[in-house]
């Protein structure tokens, strides 16, 4: 199976945060207040993004993502504290 590493980020109104964040917690783990991240296989990333696509205003809210073939292939750092890692995805 093929893999990919996310990083999705998101900035949606407050009446669909909930939603938004109910979403991404069953696909990603999440890293920070509105940051997910996690590999996924691309049926997988499909479903995510075709739910998020139903659940947000194209015209108020915001969804990004970045992808990379390997978590290795991304450097990352953190100042300041942890919120959360990768961990066990409800």
């Amino acid at each position: 199976m093929i893999s990919i590493f996310v990083i999705l980020v998101y900035d949606t109104a407050v009446e669909r945060n909930p939603k938004v964040l109910k979403t991404c917690r069953k696909y990603l783990h999440w890293t920070q207040r509105s940051v997910f991240q996690g590999e996924l296989s691309t049926a997988q990333y499909r479903a995510l993004m075709a739910t998020l696509n139903t659940t947000i205003d194209p015209e108020y809210d915001s969804i990004v993502t970045y992808t990379a073939r390997s978590p290795d292939m991304v450097e990352s750092s953190t100042l300041g504290v942890a919120l959360a890692g990768p961990g066990d995805i409800l």
